[in-house]
C-alpha cells in the first residue's frame, strides 16, 4: 500500500509541475496572439485554439495535484473541530463513496466521447484550427485517471492512519451496509416516497455540513439519484462528457488562472504590502484613518488582484498589529480588514464576476462596467461608517501622531500607488475600452506584474513557482466544482427541479420586485452556509430562466448577485474572510470579536444592495 501511495503522490506532484510550466506557456501564447493581432493584423484560429487546449491541460493535470495538497474546498466549520480520527473517517468515506464512483463514471463516459472523436477523426471547424480533436478530449480521461489514482492513495492514507482496529472494522461494515441500502433504494424506488428534489436538498446540505469536498458531493449525488431512480438511469448523465468539453472550450474561463497568477505575483513580490504600509501612514493621522486605508487598499487590490484570501491575510499580518497597538477597537479593526479583503469579489476584474458572467451568459465588458459604481458605493459606505463611528466614539479609532513631514509621506504613498494603478489602467482599462477580452488583459497583466516585481527587485524563482502552483490548484478546484455542479444540474433538471422552482415563483410571487427580493434573500441566507462558488454554480442556473421570464436586465441582476455573494465572505458561521482573518490573527482576536466587527459592514452591504435595487440606473453610468 505504501509503495502505491508514494507512486500516486509522485505522479500527482509531477502532473502539477507540468501543469505549472504549461500555465506559464499559456500566458506567453495569449500575449503573442495579442501582439500579432494588434501590431501586424494577423489573426488565426490556431493560437486561439492552442490557448484553450493549454488551459484544459493545466486544470485537468492539476486535479490530482490539488487533491494531493487538499486544496479542494469543503465546508469545514464542523470538520475543523473533528478529532484527527474523525477527519480520517470522513476523508475515507469521501474518497471511497463519493469521489471514486463519480470519477470512474466520468472516465467511462469520456472514453466514449474520445473514441467517437477518434473514429470520426474530428478536427477544428475553423480554417487554420487544430486537427485531431480527440487528443485534447483524451486529456479528460488522463486527468481523471490521475485524479482516481490520487483518490485511492488518499483513501489508503486515511484508512491506515486510523489506529483502532475496531473502528476499521466498523468502517468496512458501514461501506457494505451503505451499498445494500443503495441497492434497496433502487429496488423500491425510494426517491418517490418523498419529493426527490427535497431528498436531494437534504442530502446535499447534510453531506456539505459533514465536511465532504464540495465537488465530490455534487457529482456523487447526481450519480446516486440517476442510479437509484430507474425512470432516469445513467442515461440522464450521458451528456456530462460533452458538457465537460463545453466547459473546456469556454475561452472566458481561461481568464481565471491568469488573474489568480497575476494577483499572487503582486502579493508575494510585496507590491501590495508596500501599498498598505504607505496608505496607512498617509491616512493614519486622522481618526479612523488606518481603517479607511485598509478599505481603500482592499479596493485597489480588488481591481488588480481580486484574491480575497491573500488580501485578508496580508492586511491582517501588516495592519492588524499596528491598529491594535494604536488602541483601535478590535471589532472595528477586524471588521475593516475582513471587509476590505472581500472587495476583490465585486471590484472588476473579479474572478467571481468572471465565473458569474459565464454562468449567466453575460458580456464581460458590460458586467464589469455595471459593477463599477456599486463598487464605489460600497467603498464610500464603508468609509463613511468608519469616519462616523470614529467621530462619535473617539476611543474606537484614535489618530496617529506623526513627526514626519506630511509631504514626504504623500510622496511615498503616491510612489507605492503608481504600480497598482498602472496595472489597473492596463488590465481593467483595456477591458472597459473594448481593446481586449478579460482573458487577454489577464495575460498582459501577468507579464506586467512580473515586470513590476522585477523592477522592484523582488522577483525570484520561488515567487514564480509559488504563484504558478497555487494558480493551478485553485483553478483545478474551481473547474472540478463546475463539473460536479454540471452533473448535479443535469439530474436536478431531469427530476423536474427547474419546473418546481419555476412553478413556485409563478404561483407564489406575483410581482417582479417580489421575485427580486426573494431571490436576494435566498442568496443572502445561503451565504451563511455555503460560499460563492456553490451559489453561482447551483443557484444561478436555477433562477436564471425566471430572470428572463420577468424581463429583468440580466446585467443589473448579475451585479446584485455579485454584491450579495460578496457578503457570503463575511456572514458567520462560514464566511471565508472571517476564517482567513482568524487564522492570521490567531489568539490576538476572539472569534466573537471578528463576528461583531463584521456585522455593521454586512448591514452596509444590504443597504448598498437596496440602493442599487431602488436606483437601477446606477449600473448604466459606465455602460453608456
Amino acid at each position: 500500500m505504501k509503495s502505491y501511495m508514494r507512486f500516486a503522490d509522485r505522479l500527482s506532484l509531477a502532473s502539477g509541475a507540468i501543469a505549472s510550466v504549461i500555465l506559464l506557456l499559456l500566458c506567453g501564447i495569449v500575449v503573442y496572439d495579442i501582439i500579432m493581432r494588434s501590431l501586424f493584423d494577423s489573426t488565426s484560429a490556431l493560437f486561439y485554439e492552442i490557448s484553450w487546449h493549454l488551459f484544459d491541460v493545466v486544470f485537468l493535470l492539476g486535479l490530482s495535484y490539488a487533491l494531493y495538497h487538499e486544496s479542494h474546498v469543503r465546508v469545514d466549520i464542523f470538520y475543523s473541530k473533528y478529532t484527527q480520527t474523525t477527519k480520517h473517517i470522513v476523508d475515507f468515506f469521501s474518497m471511497t463513496l463519493l469521489a471514486t464512483p463519480f470519477i470512474i463514471f466520468i472516465i467511462c463516459n469520456s472514453g466514449e466521447m474520445v473514441y467517437q472523436s477518434f473514429v470520426q477523426m474530428e478536427g477544428s471547424s475553423d480554417p487554420g484550427g487544430l486537427p485531431y480533436r480527440y487528443i485534447i478530449k483524451s486529456f479528460v480521461v488522463i486527468g481523471f485517471v490521475l485524479l482516481l489514482l490520487q483518490v485511492v492513495s488518499k483513501a489508503m492514507h486515511a484508512f491506515l492512519s486510523i489506529e483502532s482496529k475496531k473502528i476499521k472494522r466498523a468502517i468496512i461494515t458501514s461501506l457494505a451496509l451503505l451499498f445494500i441500502v443503495i441497492y434497496l433504494a433502487y429496488m423500491s424506488d425510494v426517491v418517490f416516497v418523498l419529493n426527490p428534489i427535497v431528498l436531494i436538498a437534504i442530502l446535499a446540505f447534510t453531506m456539505l455540513m459533514i465536511g465532504f469536498e464540495i465537488a465530490f458531493v455534487f457529482g456523487a449525488i447526481a450519480l446516486l439519484f440517476s442510479t437509484i431512480t430507474y425512470e432516469l438511469g445513467l442515461e440522464s448523465l450521458e451528456l456530462l462528457s460533452f458538457r465537460t468539453y463545453g466547459i473546456m472550450t469556454n475561452f472566458t474561463l481561461l481568464a481565471v488562472p491568469l488573474f489568480i497568477f497575476m494577483g499572487l505575483i503582486l502579493q508575494k513580490a510585496k507590491i501590495a504590502e508596500d501599498l498598505l504600509v504607505s496608505m496607512g501612514r498617509l491616512f493614519g493621522v486622522i481618526r479612523g484613518g488606518l481603517a479607511v486605508s485598509v478599505i481603500l487598499v482592499g479596493a485597489i487590490l480588488g481591481a488588480s488582484t481580486g484574491i480575497v484570501g491573500a488580501s485578508v491575510v496580508m492586511m491582517a499580518f501588516i495592519a492588524l498589529p499596528v491598529m491594535l497597538k494604536q488602541q483601535y477597537s478590535p471589532a472595528l479593526a477586524s471588521g475593516s480588514i475582513a471587509t476590505g479583503g472581500t472587495l476583490g469579489q465585486i471590484v472588476p476584474p473579479s474572478v467571481a464576476l468572471i465565473i458569474l458572467g459565464d454562468q449567466m451568459h453575460l458580456d464581460m465588458k458590460d458586467l464589469f462596467n455595471g459593477a463599477i459604481v456599486p463598487s464605489i458605493l460600497l467603498v464610500l459606505l464603508y468609509i463613511i461608517y468608519i469616519l462616523l463611528i470614529s467621530f462619535f466614539k473617539k476611543e474606537y479609532a484614535p489618530a496617529i501622531k506623526s513627526h514626519e513631514p506630511y509631504k514626504d509621506v504623500l510622496l511615498v504613498a503616491l510612489k507605492a500607488m503608481f504600480a497598482p494603478f498602472l496595472l489597473i489602467v492596463i488590465v481593467l482599462g483595456s477591458i472597459l475600452a473594448g481593446l481586449a477580452s478579460p482573458t487577454e488583459s489577464a495575460a498582459i497583466g501577468v507579464f506586467f506584474a512580473i515586470f513590476l516585481a522585477f523592477f522592484k527587485g523582488s522577483l525570484r524563482i520561488d515567487i514564480i513557482k509559488y504563484a504558478l502552483t497555487e494558480s493551478v490548484k485553485l483553478t483545478s478546484m474551481i473547474m472540478l466544482i463546475l463539473i460536479g455542479a454540471t452533473a448535479f444540474s443535469l439530474v436536478f433538471n431531469e427530476l423536474g427541479g427547474s419546473e418546481i422552482v419555476y412553478s413556485f415563483f409563478e404561483h407564489n410571487i406575483e410581482s417582479r420586485i417580489g421575485f427580486i427580493f426573494l431571490a436576494m434573500a435566498i442568496i443572502f441566507i445561503l451565504g451563511f452556509f455555503i460560499d460563492f462558488i456553490e451559489i453561482i454554480f447551483i443557484v444561478v442556473p436555477i433562477i436564471l430562466p425566471i430572470v428572463y421570464f420577468y424581463d429583468i436586465d440580466p446585467i443589473w441582476f448579475g451585479v446584485l448577485i455579485a454584491m450579495n455573494i460578496q457578503a457570503s465572505f463575511l456572514t458567520p458561521p462560514f464566511g471565508f474572510s472571517l476564517f482567513f482573518l482568524k487564522g492570521a490573527a490567531g489568539d490576538t482576536l476572539a472569534t466573537s470579536t471578528i463576528y461583531k466587527g463584521a456585522l455593521p459592514f454586512i448591514l452596509l452591504q444590504l443597504v448598498a444592495i437596496a440602493i442599487v435595487i431602488y436606483y437601477p440606473n446606477l449600473i448604466y453610468i459606465f455602460r453608456g
